[in-house]
């Protein structure tokens, strides 16, 4: 008998194809997940924010919108807001900012008495214009582009950094 395997090698063969098997079950998924963003890049849309009557000149009000990428199972998670100023009558004289933080990305208050944004994780501190007063923020907050369409004021959409 010819080629005849030992129950040593069996079992290490064995052993050695069910870890290959289960590095694949974990490891795909993990590529897939880095690869994504590579396979599917960020859509980036005009998304309408309401009306530009519903806006005051020189107020300050956050306010929420579907993000235009959520993962399949986000949820209520797929909402996300921006800060909208209205600086102007004109129509078109609108400053949107991103509610996150440049530090870390968590979210900013507007604190209107003292005409600031304040992250209340780090205690980040944005003057009304968005740059920084004080704090761990590396950079301004992030703005959007706005324009107006029909009377509603949109916002281009895009993914924001972090830190």
């Amino acid at each position: 008998m010819a080629d005849e395997v030992s129950r040593r090698e069996f079992l290490g063969r064995l052993s050695i194809a069910l870890s290959a098997l289960a590095a694949a079950v974990v490891g795909i998924p993990i590529v897939a997940y880095l690869l994504s963003p590579l396979i599917h890049p960020a859509v980036n849309l005009w998304r309408s924010l309401g009306p530009v009557s519903n806006f005051r000149v020189g107020q300050t009000v956050q306010v929420s919108y579907e993000d235009p990428s959520p993962l399949p199972w986000a949820g209520q998670t797929a909402r996300t807001a921006v800060w909208v100023r209205r600086n102007s009558l004109s129509p078109g004289d609108f400053t949107v900012f991103a509610v996150n933080c440049t530090h870390l990305g968590c979210p900013v208050n507007w604190l209107p008495d003292a005409r600031i944004f304040l992250c209340p994780c780090h205690g980040g501190v944005y003057y009304s214009d968005g740059t920084v007063a004080a704090g761990p923020p590396p950079r301004p907050l992030f703005r959007y582009l706005v324009r107006t369409q029909n009377g509603e004021l949109e916002i281009l959409t895009r993914p924001l950094p972090v830190g």
